[in-house]
């Protein structure tokens, strides 16, 4: 099962070789095939063959190719990602508007659960407190949009009343960067599972190419959201990057079971097209995170810091 990031960073020439990858640059590195789960090419001082970009597309690596600041701007996503496609695309089309409403519901009440999970474990348990309420008063499609009203809510928790994710700001920049990583990790695996994501449940944006990836991931983004609050908020550079990618190599509960996030995204993916699919909320698998008792980088740091400042008090 595949479970490496590998990510490109310096000038090189990528082949492929006897199921091997190998990195052509100060010096020569191989890693099997069998492996990676995405390759991010992080710079645009690569080369690479032809020979080797298919092979990663048949063995369904994701592929993320970067701009010259360092942030994805492109994927390669195959042409077909499983031998039953059609068949896949035909019951994407024919899903339900009462079971897409359905699914998006319940997508969305997770996603908010996760955020009142990550503030309880923040010790803000008022604010966790109503946007619990918040999930109580979600109706069938949010007509009365309490995600919004949460939204507002939880990042203020987050990052501060002034916080506004319109900004141009490192943390907002951290945030796209995790977000898109995200999204690029869902359309792989909807592409593998024979659909599209281009078709949505909810997103219906004709200038979206991954309506339905825009779906699935909202659960998800809570994640990043963690990462990023322990990330330097002044500062979003290499070792800030490389936080968010280590995020995949993390671990969560789902279906009983500890997976790796990137393969908990796959698990997840084939439960919500399942449930698309028969018309059953019951067959989606939602994760849980696992933490350790230790607190949070940043709250650390905060604690630390008020220490000192009792001790030259």
């Amino acid at each position: 099962m595949s479970w490496r990031t590998v990510v490109i960073s310096r000038r090189c020439k990528l082949d492929l070789s006897m199921n091997y990858i190998e990195i052509r640059g100060m010096e020569t590195q191989r890693v099997h095939l069998s492996e990676i789960n995405t390759l991010i090419i992080g710079t645009t001082a690569v080369s690479l063959t032809s020979a080797l970009l298919c092979e990663l597309m048949h063995r369904k690596v994701k592929v993320v190719f970067c701009d010259e600041k360092r942030n994805p701007q492109s994927e390669l996503v195959p042409y077909y990602g499983s031998n039953d496609c059609s068949v896949s695309i035909k019951k994407q089309i024919a899903w339900s508007e009462y079971n897409k409403l359905s699914v998006w519901t319940a997508i969305l009440k997770e996603k908010l659960n996760m955020q009142k999970t990550l503030l309880s474990y923040m010790g803000e348990k008022e604010k966790a407190d109503k946007i619990n309420a918040y999930i109580a008063e979600i109706t069938l499609g949010d007509k009365s949009n309490r995600e919004a009203h949460a939204a507002k809510l939880y990042f203020a928790a987050l990052f501060g009343d002034g916080f506004n994710r319109g900004h141009l700001t490192p943390t907002n920049a951290a945030l796209d960067y995790g977000y898109t990583l995200l999204l690029s990790a869902f359309n792989k695996e909807i592409v593998s599972s024979g659909c599209i994501t281009q078709i949505g449940i909810f997103h219906d944006n004709i200038y979206n190419p991954f309506n339905l990836s825009s779906d699935l991931m909202e659960p998800f983004r809570p994640l990043v959201d963690e990462v990023v609050l322990g990330l330097d908020s002044n500062n979003f550079a290499k070792e800030e990057k490389y936080a968010l990618l280590d995020l995949f190599s993390q671990k969560v509960e789902i279906a009983g079971q500890h997976q790796h996030i990137s393969n908990a995204i796959r698990l997840y993916t084939k439960s919500v097209l399942k449930a698309l699919n028969e018309g059953d909320l019951t067959q989606i698998s939602f994760y849980k995170p696992i933490r350790k008792e230790k607190l949070l980088f940043k709250l650390a740091k905060k604690e630390a810091s008020l220490s000192d400042t009792e001790q030259e008090a």
